[in-house]
């Protein structure tokens, strides 16, 4: 359900994206677009309420209506499409991939019973964080201002 109320926030933006640039012929496509940005956002926070992390809501979703509007508009209103267009389109959703494999094994780390805790990083090699706290915690601290004492 969650994902479905996010799929609805970005055919909102996107909606309301391309109202923006058709209202300027038509004036009153104004009204759709704010009434789309105002669903978009609307239905933004509540996916946020239902306890998806910002990072995945957001990422999709900006991500999602950056690719759809690309697309749409193209249809639409003949703009142009490149092939370096097309390329900026994979990697932008390759990144929106990236970003939910990392909120899922982030997940996976706090709740070591679910299912998806075999993809979290071992205990025995912890990640680059952890590896550096460990690495600086040895690290002795000297005071200045405090007497040699040897």
């Amino acid at each position: 359900m969650t994902w479905l109320l996010l799929a609805g926030a970005i055919l909102s933006e996107v909606t309301a994206s391309l109202s923006l640039k058709a209202a300027l012929t038509q004036p009153a496509l104004y009204v759709l677009v704010v009434a789309g940005y105002l669903a978009s956002f609307s239905l933004l926070a509540v996916v946020l309420r239902r306890g998806m992390p910002l990072g995945v809501a957001y990422g999709v979703w900006g991500a999602s209506g950056v690719v759809l509007t690309a697309l749409l508009s193209t249809l639409l209103f003949a703009e142009p499409f490149t092939a370096l267009m097309g390329i900026g389109i994979v990697l932008v959703a390759a990144g929106v991939m990236v970003v939910e494999l990392g909120s899922q094994r982030a997940h996976a780390a706090e709740d070591p019973g679910s299912p998806s805790s075999s993809s979290a990083p071992s205990a025995a090699a912890p990640g680059p964080a952890a590896a550096l706290a460990t690495a600086t915690s040895e690290i002795p601290v000297v005071d200045p201002y405090q007497e040699d004492s040897r």
